[in-house]
């Protein structure tokens, strides 16, 4: 059975209002990314660089002081210390494959896909969800970052790209509730639904330069708006340099070389280079 475009209003209209408050308005405004640079600290948090006004950190650590700071909250798959929670408290959440046992994600196998499948599954996945939003939002918080929206394509077909939309509706929903803006991450193919239907704010991109898919994210929402983050790795196999990425035209405003562990400036392994 085709699931339609309409049911991301439906599910917004019918769950969004309930876990983000009928009629009430955000107890702050939500606001963009300032000008000036930006760092992805999802490894550890440290001082950021001179020039830096954008902090990416994880939900469990402190926003950057003065600064303008994005909170990584894991939308659609298990984080791995969070694993036992789900599996003994919710353990339906947590799509299955025909062996009956939790889908990994093969690039991070210390990751399960969450089970986004129907409304009644995406409804229980956001009210958990939201006790992280909430706490990225009572910490200091300007802005959430939801990954792994391109869950379904690692699900076995057991997932469409149109419940993930539908769940993102609502994460963007309860975000926008608490005065913070939303954040699409990766999932160049779907930013034009990202921005339209979702309501995605801005972008945090892996590798858009790499994948030749920044100008996707550029032209929904805009150069400043998207936060693009290489690694080296990517970059090798693609054939490009850092300078190459940084001298294009049409590359975002902010872009970001990043060691693939994301490591504190402390660890030997740090690599920070922005253009």
């Amino acid at each position: 059975m085709v699931r339609g475009r309409g049911r991301v209003a439906v599910v917004f209209g019918a769950v969004v209002l309930a876990l983000s408050g009928v009629g009430c308005a955000p107890e702050r405004a939500v606001e963009l990314p300032p000008e000036g640079g930006f760092d992805y600290q999802l490894g550890g948090a440290y001082p950021p660089p001179e020039g830096v006004t954008t902090v990416v950190r994880d939900s469990t650590a402190e926003p950057a002081p003065g600064l303008y700071s994005v909170c990584y909250v894991n939308g659609f798959q298990t984080q791995p210390d969070e694993l036992d929670r789900w599996l003994e408290e919710d353990p339906d959440l947590v799509l299955r494959g025909e062996d009956g046992e939790p889908v990994v994600d093969p690039g991070w196998p210390d990751e399960r896909i969450l089970d986004t499948s129907t409304g009644e599954r995406r409804e229980r996945i956001a009210e958990i969800l939201t006790e992280t939003i909430d706490r990225c939002a009572d910490a200091g918080f300007d802005a959430v970052e939801f990954d792994n929206l391109d869950s379904y394509l690692r699900s076995g077909e057991a997932l469409t790209v149109d419940d993930n939309l539908a769940l993102a509706s609502v994460l963007v929903g309860v975000a926008h509730g608490r005065g913070l803006a939303a954040a699409q991450k990766n999932t160049a193919e779907e930013a034009g639904r990202g921005h339209d239907e979702v309501g995605f704010d801005l972008a945090v991109t892996e590798s858009c330069a790499a994948w030749h898919e920044c100008g996707a994210y550029t032209g929904v929402y805009g150069s400043g708006n998207v936060l693009a983050v290489e690694y080296p790795e990517e970059l090798a196999e693609a054939a490009l340099d850092f300078d190459v990425v940084c001298a294009d035209p049409e590359r975002p405003d902010r872009v970001l070389l990043r060691d693939a562990a994301l490591v504190p400036s402390s660890d030997p392994e740090h690599l920070f280079e922005a253009c």
